[in-house]
This record gives C-alpha cells, structure tokens and sequence, in this order.
C-alpha cells in the first residue's frame, strides 16, 4: 500500500489533510504516519510540539531524509499567516502577492532548507501542502456559496466561525481535533472534495501538487 508520512505545523492541520487524502482517492484505508508533531506527543496539542519552526526543523532532519526509506510520498504543510517570521513578504513593490506566488516562494524556501541535491533527487516523492494564509481558509467552501468567501486568505477563521456558529454548537477558536474532524469529514465524500477544492487557491494548489504526481492507489482486495 502506498503510504504518506505528514510533516505539518500541528495536529489539527494533519486531521484535515487525512481527511483530504480519504476524498482525494475515495479510500478509508490509506497508510498515513504523522511524522511531525507525532500524534502520541500531540494529542493534548501541546504547543511545544507544533508550529511552523518545528516543521522546517524536521525538514533540515535525519530524520526527515530517513523517512523516505520507508515512506512513498512526505506531505509538507505550513500556514503562510507569518511567513515573513519565516523571510517571506506577503507583497513587494508591485503590490500584494497572489496566492500562487506566495506558494512558489514557500516551496523555494522549503528547498533550501531540504537542500538542493536531496530535494532533487525526491521531489517527485515531496507533496506540498502551503495553506494560505492558514488551513481554515480551505474549509471555507463547505460553509460558504459566496465565490469571493470561499477563495478567502485572509481572516479565515473568523469567517469560518461566523458560520460554524449557526450551523454547530461550537467554534474552533481553540484548536481542539475533534472539532476539526467534525468540520472537514465532508471531504471524505470523493465527489465533495472534487466539487469544492478548485473554490479555494492553495487548496487547488495542493490537490494539483497530489495530481502531478500520478498516484496509483490500490486497495488489498485488488491485487
């Protein structure tokens, strides 16, 4: 079986990019192995374990190039909320970045600190996950018909929680797993994911990053 190891800033962030896969290739049973924050360190969402430094640590990593021994394909998520912590503006002088620019200049940096001869020789193997600017935002479109409301990147929580709260008893201004669970289930249905993921850029961006792969997934009963 194909298997994904997810280097991510936390566990909410991995919740939601498992739930992606299942609708992606419309299975329930994909071997996913959360690599950074490990869900057995995170599952109290300590902050300590999470957060944007502690994924391009990882990536830096043994451990990080040691993985792909044993694991098909590396997703690598980060928000780009606070990417200029990270080197990266939002805009120049020309004005503000679109969200795929912003993109390319994240998979840029990402590249640096892989390296570039490492990253070379694996790139096919490494699936981008850059949210722009936060993971909320590709939620959106499962609570918004509004065009300009579902490519939001900016505020998104906010946005998100103004319909969480008429539609659920609860908002996720505290980041708890359950909650994010409840919200992006939606995305296990196949025909969901594919209907709304083209309404929210860096979440086309990944699902594209998913499809230039060419992924072939075969579930046991095939064989």
């Amino acid at each position: 079986m194909i298997s994904f190891g997810l280097v991510t800033e936390g566990l909410t962030d991995q919740i939601v990019i498992e739930n992606i896969l299942a609708g992606y290739f419309d299975s329930s049973d994909l071997d996913v192995k959360p690599l950074q924050p490990e869900r057995d360190k995170d599952n109290q969402n300590k902050s300590q374990y999470g957060g944007w430094t502690l994924v391009f640590d990882y990536c830096k990593s043994k451990d990080f190039r040691e993985s792909f021994q044993f694991i098909d394909y590396i997703i690598i998520q980060i928000d780009t909320d606070v990417s200029e912590d990270y080197n990266i503006a939002h805009q120049d002088e020309n004005g503000e970045f679109i969200p795929q620019q912003l993109i390319a200049k994240v998979i840029e940096k990402f590249r640096g600190a892989i390296g570039e001869d490492f990253y070379s020789q694996n790139q096919q193997k490494i699936v981008f996950a850059i949210s722009v600017h936060s993971l909320e935002c590709w939620l959106l479109p499962l609570y918004y018909t509004d065009k300009k409301k579902k490519a939001k990147s900016k505020n998104c929580l906010d946005t998100l929680n103004q319909a969480l709260s008429k539609k659920h008893d609860f908002t996720i201004d505290a980041k708890n797993p359950d909650y994010y669970r409840e919200i992006s289930k939606q995305y296990v249905k196949h025909t969901v994911l594919m209907k709304h993921y083209e309404d929210n850029p860096s979440l086309k961006s990944f699902i594209e990053e998913i499809q230039g792969r060419n992924i072939q997934i075969f579930e046991e009963d095939d064989w």
